[in-house]
């Protein structure tokens, strides 16, 4: 049933924001930098995954996206986390995500502005943006990464 709920919920979710364009944020990055919504290249897809670090379905998320990272090379990644600046600084360390020019790691704190705008109560949550940067698609909790790319590639 909790399953089911969540379903709905997603759905729900979807169609709120279904129209709309990638909402506007800021997140702190591990070097203390703000970097913010406005500052994405125009004209190439984005992918906002918002995660916990210390989540297990957020773990095996991010073990799948960076086993295939060359899949990605034409999208601009956005991970989002509410947790504090040094579990960001862990993270990219772990995934050593200053290899990728594409990827963006940072925490929003407690202004909650992503987590709300999506309405998100499970993570991961991943949420697909064309190159004009409108909604394309979202994911719940247990993503497939192959079908992410799929859903990617297709974006002329």
């Amino acid at each position: 049933m909790p399953l089911f709920c969540f379903s709905v919920a997603c759905l729900l979710s979807s169609v709120t924001f279904s129209q709309s364009s990638l909402p506007p944020f800021k997140m702190y990055r591990s070097n203390k930098s703000i970097f913010s919504a406005t500052e994405l290249p125009k004209n190439k897809p984005v992918i906002v995954i918002y995660f916990d670090p210390d989540c297990d379905h957020c773990q095996k998320l991010m073990n799948d996206v960076f086993k295939k990272m060359n899949s990605f090379k034409k999208a601009e990644i956005v991970m989002v986390t509410f947790k504090p600046v040094e579990e960001v600084a862990a993270f990219e360390k772990k995934y050593k995500t200053h290899n990728y020019r594409n990827v963006n790691v940072g925490t929003e704190g407690t202004s909650y502005q992503l987590r709300n705008y999506y309405k998100l109560t499970i993570m991961p949550f991943t949420a697909l943006y064309d190159r004009e940067q409108k909604f394309n698609y979202s994911y719940g909790q247990d993503i497939s990464v192959d079908e992410l790319i799929k859903r990617l590639q297709s974006i002329k």
